[in-house]
């Protein structure tokens, strides 16, 4: 009878990227995995699990479902991992040793469709050369690529995918090189809103409404609505008179993000402005006069200036609380400051379109006075420390030592032990064992008598200690929260926003309530409770000399 055996295939899991929009549209990913599951076919491998980063560069290690990779191969539910390129884990070479590495030390071996992976020291030194002698190509090519840019600039020639608002751009030909072209229908609109700043004075909030009353919506929008940032850098943009330029800005990492997420496609989302001397000039057709053009700047520096919001208030909790729709709440100061508000930020993010949240605002004076009243009120109140101090007693836990190692236990074994080491003097008294012999047997049987002694001890010590806590008495808790709470009524309003901002996480506040939640971190790093001994009245002490025995 012949046994018929099944082939054991190798277990893998495959890994795909591909960088920007463009190559997701085109469907570049999937010709990526077709290359790789034909690899898998032809050497017999199983595909357990694909992982595709889709629109990430390859000059970011920080991705999704690489890092999901690497967490899933501590499991061992694959043999290898399939990549069709190196460029494809990574585009430096130091982020492709970092990874291969990693995967390497756990036993999980990296293939690649492309080539073969290094199998001794000269083909990983070989393809270290490689990698090396790819990544200083590709920067040498981005390098070409940004002087033929400077250089295209330096002639004139107009170096965008697509012209700003109010032209249109033509593409390249054969004949000639790609410029800018007045769009008329979007260039009456230009001129209509730099002639209601320069003539009318409106804000940027006012044209977004009339925009939006009259039906002329942005070249692209997915609300269908101007935004006020759009419209700043549009009456700020000196391509409008004949003045085009390039390079006048560079890409920096944020210091401050708005969004401040673990995984980000791309890092320089902020753009920093060079000096104007260093702006390329580059001659564009003028749609509006540079007369017009000035006097509207001189009105934007105006409005600034006369902006009621620039006009600092105090508002306790800002950046704290919230609205019950989700939003935040931002301070608002209507007739010069008289009257300041919390209101949702819903009405500002919807603008012109009406708010979907219908949440009257707080009168934040009235907020503000509450909140910090509660606060100082925990903070200051001898009841209430001594009941969170007892919760605190209750639910604390004891020591490792004294959870894991028993007395009980350690004592048995001690019992054991003398056993033990009489049943060998009972032995040496009937000459069944030597006094060399005896003396072996019993130094060993010693020697762990004193460690399960010094065990014992250990636990006991630490068993004292968490039984040692003594609480502070009610009189010199109330003579704390006494002086606290004269210290408290002194302090100015940055104090008070510094201690709320670190008190309190989030305030969601209504009409009808306020949930406050947070807490009071008492440990050695806060500056709010000090350790100080008081009433001592003797001489300073003196070190004298030190005699070892």
């Amino acid at each position: 009878m012949v046994m018929e055996t099944q082939k054991i295939t190798k277990l893998i899991a495959v890994y795909a990227r591909v960088s920007t929009a463009r190559q997701e549209e085109e469907g570049t990913i999937q010709t990526q995995l077709s290359a790789i599951k034909d690899y898998a076919d032809k050497s017999e491998f199983t595909i357990v699990k694909i992982y595709k980063d889709e629109g990430w560069s390859g000059d970011i290690l920080a991705r999704p479902e690489l890092d999901q990779l690497r967490m899933d191969a501590k499991q061992k539910n694959w043999e290898a991992v399939l990549f069709y390129d190196p460029a494809r884990l990574a585009r430096r070479y130091s982020y492709q040793e970092l990874v291969i590495d990693e995967l390497r030390e756990i036993g999980i071996d990296v293939l690649f469709v492309t080539r073969e992976s290094p199998r001794n020291a000269e083909e990983k030194i070989l393809y270290g050369v490689t990698g090396l002698f790819a990544e200083y190509e590709r920067t040498k090519i981005a390098e070409r690529f940004r002087l033929g840019k400077v250089r295209k600039a330096k002639e004139g020639h107009v170096i965008l995918s697509e012209g700003p608002y109010g032209y249109k751009f033509i593409l390249k030909t054969a004949e000639k090189q790609g410029y800018l072209e007045a769009n008329e229908v979007e260039a009456k609109i230009v001129r209509l809103i730099f002639g209601w700043v320069a003539e009318e004075g409106l804000t940027m909030r006012v044209i977004v409404r009339r925009l939006q009353e009259m039906s002329i919506k942005p070249r692209k929008s997915k609300r269908g609505v101007w935004n006020t940032s759009t419209l700043s850098t549009l009456l700020r943009n000196r391509t409008y008179i004949g003045e085009g330029h390039y390079g006048a800005s560079y890409a920096v990492v944020p210091e401050n993000p708005l969004k401040k997420g673990i995984y980000k496609k791309i890092k320089k989302t902020s753009r920093r402005m060079k000096p104007e001397e260093e702006w390329i000039k580059i001659p564009t057709p003028a749609i509006i006069e540079k007369e017009l053009f000035d006097r509207v700047q001189q009105r934007l520096k105006d409005n600034f200036a006369q902006c009621i919001r620039n006009k600092k208030n105090e508002y306790l909790l800002s950046g704290k609380i919230y609205c019950t729709c989700g939003r935040k709440r931002t301070g608002e100061g209507p007739m010069h400051g008289k009257h300041l508000y919390y209101r949702c930020t819903d009405r500002v993010y919807s603008h012109p379109l009406p708010p979907k949240c219908r949440e009257a605002g707080l009168n934040a004076r009235i907020v503000d006075n509450l909140v910090w009243k509660r606060v100082s009120d925990l903070m200051t109140s001898p009841e209430r420390i001594t009941i969170e101090a007892d919760r605190w007693l209750k639910n604390r836990k004891a020591p490792v030592a004294v959870q894991t190692i028993s007395v009980d236990h350690i004592e048995k074994e001690i019992e054991k032990l003398k056993k033990e080491e009489e049943r060998y003097v009972k032995a040496y008294g009937a000459e069944a064992i030597s006094l060399e012999q005896l003396k072996e047997h019993t130094a060993e049987i010693k020697e762990q008598v004193s460690t399960l002694r010094g065990q014992e001890m250990y636990v006991e010590q630490q068993r004292r200690r968490a039984q040692e806590i003594i609480l502070p008495s009610m009189e010199e808790l109330e003579g704390f929260c006494k002086k606290a709470q004269n210290m408290i009524s002194y302090l100015n309003f940055g104090v008070k926003q510094k201690i709320v901002r670190e008190l309190i996480d989030k305030v969601i506040g209504s009409q009808k309530e306020l949930l406050v939640e947070g807490y009071l971190p008492i440990n050695n790093q806060d500056n709010y409770v000090e350790y100080k001994t008081i009433n001592r009245n003797c001489r300073s002490s003196k070190r004298w000399k030190i005699y070892f025995i």
